[in-house]
């Protein structure tokens, strides 16, 4: 799998935690890329949900209905929300996100969107994105083996600390059942980050740090066996240019071979 070093000795989860359970309760512009969502779909979902939800794409635009969806990183639970209407009443979604103060916020708002669309389809878990594998209090995975039909994330898996990107894509792999899909939303780069970069917490934590490279997150997913994978999305002009880097969002797509 490309990488572009050995890691960064930062608390790289000290400071992703830090920074995003402050946002889930006072918004911060600085965490997200304007994204335009079907407006329709965001009149069921309450306003402190749809403001404090941090992106840089739409993934929730390749769900289909009657899927069973895995959103990683879901923060607020705005995407889960989108999604949970998108897949109707016979489809389901799983968000997984580690911070206590997003999970309290979508949590919350689950039951007042069950409300609003007549059905109730959405719960929210709480683990690290990278561990998906990882054994519950009854012994099982916290998201089983072939037990979804996407998973989506949006500007979630660069703030994997690198060391950890491996068993992160080998989990979005099990989890997904033959022919299943993903869509991930997240921000890449045209050069290596050097780790001098990599150890600033505001960076990191910002989604700059741990981009990935632009051709290599394409590699890494062919490299799982996923076929038609490229930028469904690709932003022309940088979010953003650290020391000559260019920073961009994108939106990955691939398929699993089918049974």
């Amino acid at each position: 799998m490309a990488d572009q070093c050995c890691g960064p000795s930062l608390d790289q989860t000290q400071a992703v935690e830090s920074r995003y359970g402050a946002a889930a309760h006072q918004q911060e512009a600085c965490l997200c890329t304007p994204v335009a969502f079907d407006a329709s779909l965001l009149k069921v979902i309450p306003a402190d949900v749809v403001e404090r939800d941090y992106g840089c794409g739409d993934p929730t635009r390749w769900v289909q209905i009657g899927d069973d969806v895995l959103d990683l990183g879901s923060g607020s639970g705005k995407n889960a929300f989108i999604c949970s209407q998108v897949v109707g009443e016979n489809g389901s979604v799983i968000g997984v996100d580690r911070n206590d103060d997003m999970l309290a916020l979508s949590r919350a708002a689950a039951p007042v969107v069950a409300n609003r669309i007549g059905f109730a389809n959405v719960r929210f878990v709480k683990g690290a994105i990278e561990a998906l594998d990882a054994a519950t209090a009854s012994g099982s995975p916290l998201i089983a083996s072939a037990s979804v039909d996407v998973v989506l994330s949006n500007c979630v898996l660069n703030l994997v600390n690198p060391s950890a990107r491996v068993t992160l894509l080998d989990n979005i792999r099990r989890v997904l059942r033959p022919g299943g899909r993903v869509a991930i939303s997240d921000i890449v780069c045209d050069r290596p980050v050097p780790l001098r970069l990599q150890q600033d917490p505001e960076l990191w934590s910002g989604c700059i740090s741990g981009a990935w490279l632009e051709e290599a997150f394409l590699a890494d997913f062919r490299a799982l066996g996923f076929e038609q994978v490229g930028y469904a999305d690709r932003s022309d002009t940088p979010w953003r240019v650290v020391e000559g880097i260019e920073f961009r969002a994108v939106t990955l797509t691939g398929v699993l071979p089918g049974s």
